[in-house]
């Protein structure tokens, strides 16, 4: 069996781990093997028996990557471009901050939404990633960082791809974060990041998983959305703020709105106001994302005074705002600019 062919141990349940007949205490040790020490290879699981490292080696592969890169930030975060083993490309960001590392990680090789503003829906959509490559992404930085795979704390699953549409593979690879044999994990701490699809929010409310869901709303009228977000049509704005109280409702957390910030598109007062509007009723806050630039692209970031005066209608109404400058932009890594670039 290749190596392209074996399946990952990261794709199972960690507590549907193989282990030796008789000895069902082995399978912690290679979880703890696995999530902990973030092994790189079964040889170096010095306490497990040699034969049955053997055994493991022959039917199983560990991190789903042929090849990873990584660019250092000023701003100390780092992005990870990983190549697969079918030879396609997916990215994640490690952001370490004080007290905390953060993870952004990807869901698909590319993405199929298509917003206008970003780099990674210029690229089209790739394939789905399997919960093993989403996982794996975890272990990867923390092995080229340094640091155990059970020390990273907060993850967005913010990277290239619209997760709700991989949804068992997204879910699959939130069941590995949080269980405790896995990488033990606070629900709280893991944001999924969604375009709106309401048929999926509603699918999502019904797990009863306390997650933190962002929506990337980037407007409040349908006709700007549709222009920056070509695939909007699908789902209108009323029937995605429905689903979000359905989700909130069904005893899913506060809301974060995601809103990029783009000079003479979204950004003007009425606008503002109009978002008041559509989060009236929902326990939410708002980020507002000046945008980053990428190679062709053809908007601007609204200035700092409009984004200001967006803002404060916002807090006026008393809707919990803040504004987020993403880290990584010199290296390709910040919000909206992931595009499988070197350098």
């Amino acid at each position: 069996m290749s190596e392209t062919t074996k399946p990952s141990l990261l794709g199972l349940e960690p507590d549907a781990l193989p282990a030796p007949e008789g000895q069902p205490y082995r399978r912690r040790q290679l979880a703890d093997w696995v999530y902990l020490h973030g092994a790189s290879s079964f040889a170096a699981m010095s306490n497990l028996p040699a034969s049955w490292r053997t055994e493991l080696e022959t039917g199983y592969s560990l991190i789903p990557f042929t090849r990873s890169e990584r660019f250092r930030s000023h701003d100390a975060s780092v992005r990870y471009l990983f190549t697969l083993a079918d030879g396609r490309q997916t990215e994640a960001v490690y952001m370490p901050y004080s007290g905390r590392k953060t993870l952004c990680l990807s869901s698909m090789v590319g993405c199929p939404a298509g917003c206008a503003f970003c780099a990674t829906g210029a690229l089209g959509f790739g394939r789905n990633l399997s919960r093993a490559e989403i996982v794996g992404q975890l272990l990867a930085v923390a092995v080229g960082e340094g640091f155990s795979p059970r020390e990273v704390r907060n993850v967005v699953l913010m990277g290239m791809g619209e997760a709700l549409l991989n949804y068992d593979n997204a879910l699959g690879a939130v069941r590995t974060m949080i269980h405790p044999q896995g990488l033990e994990m606070s629900p709280r701490r893991i944001t999924l990041s969604t375009v709106g699809l309401p048929g999926r929010i509603r699918k999502l409310a019904a797990e009863k998983l306390p997650l933190v869901l962002a929506v990337s709303l980037h407007a409040p009228d349908e006709e700007t959305r549709r222009h920056i977000i070509p695939t909007a049509h699908a789902h209108s704005l009323d029937d995605i703020i429905a689903s979000l109280h359905d989700w909130q409702n069904a005893g899913g957390r506060r809301v974060t709105i995601e809103y990029t910030m783009l000079d003479g598109v979204n950004d003007a007062l009425w606008q503002a106001e109009g978002l008041v509007e559509r989060l009236s009723g929902l326990v939410a806050h708002v980020n507002l994302i000046p945008f980053n630039p990428w190679g062709e692209a053809r908007f601007r970031s609204s200035s700092r005074v409009t984004i200001e005066r967006f803002e404060k209608v916002l807090v006026r109404a008393g809707v919990s705002v803040s504004v987020r400058f993403s880290r990584g932009r010199d290296t390709g890594g910040a919000c909206g600019q992931l595009a499988l670039t070197r350098g």
